[in-house]
């Protein structure tokens, strides 16, 4: 479907592109970021993506363990590699502050790209204490049972992504994302450091039906002391810069 909403923005326009505003440090060293990769996954070493295992080509993987090697163009981006899963925070105008469910996969077969993919859910606010329960006396019968009425309840699906990280000699970055509400977008950014990345909006394209509201943005996936991942986006949204979306994620896969 086509549509003639459109937003284009260069790097080298509005506010300064990551490769002006920071310095990325220097260049990663094969060595460092396979140490780094192994410190952070330990726990999931021997996990990865379903196979599907008559697949002529190779398969798709999220654990440097497993598959293809790793292209060696990608090294800036290794420690990203992996299944990422846990919650954030959402701050769309016009709604109420939220908290949503997350799992990032991102992974390569042998090519010098990397694909991912996101998939994104409400949290609905744990019941009130003591409101799954009977009575007082029928809570304490089973300790079980009170733990299950205070867990987090899935609420609807949220939005999906679906694209490719691209890096060049020169560390810069290309990331292509297809929005599952009607979006298309262009990202480039620079590492920061071996162990983060930002990202700013070039080009957006809404469908027919897709968020015309949404402008260009800004992300930055960054590893915590940790090791888990953590990343936020702003949008443009009414003239200015915007929380959108922020979560922390566990290593689950890889």
């Amino acid at each position: 479907m086509s549509s003639d909403k459109a937003n284009n923005q260069s790097p080298d326009q509005g506010a300064n592109t990551p490769a002006e505003s920071t310095n990325s440090g220097p260049k990663l060293d094969g060595n460092q970021a396979v140490n780094l990769a192994a410190e952070q996954s330990k726990s999931t070493a021997d996990k990865n993506l379903p196979v599907f295992g008559d697949l002529p080509i190779p398969e798709d993987t999220a654990n440097l363990r497993f598959g293809p090697n790793l292209h060696d163009g990608l090294l800036a981006l290794l420690p990203l590699v992996g299944v990422w899963r846990g919650q954030g925070q959402a701050a769309h105008p016009g709604e109420e502050e939220f908290t949503f469910g997350q799992q990032l996969s991102i992974f390569h077969d042998g090519e010098n790209r990397l694909g991912f993919e996101s998939r994104t859910w409400k949290i609905n606010p744990p019941a009130e204490e003591g409101a799954e329960a009977e009575s007082d006396a029928a809570a304490e019968a089973s300790e079980a049972s009170a733990e299950a009425a205070g867990e987090p309840e899935v609420g609807e699906l949220l939005r999906r992504e679906a694209g490719f990280w691209r890096i060049d000699n020169d560390d810069n970055i290309e990331l292509l994302i297809a929005h599952s509400d009607g979006m298309i977008e262009l990202m480039y950014g620079k590492p920061l450091t071996e162990r983060a990345w930002q990202l700013e909006s070039a080009s957006t394209l809404a469908t027919e039906t897709g968020p015309s509201a949404l402008g260009p943005g800004k992300r930055l996936y960054g590893l915590m002391p940790n090791n888990d991942l953590g990343w936020v986006d702003e949008r443009l949204i009414d003239g200015e810069m915007v929380p959108w979306m922020s979560a922390q994620l566990k290593r689950v896969r890889g």
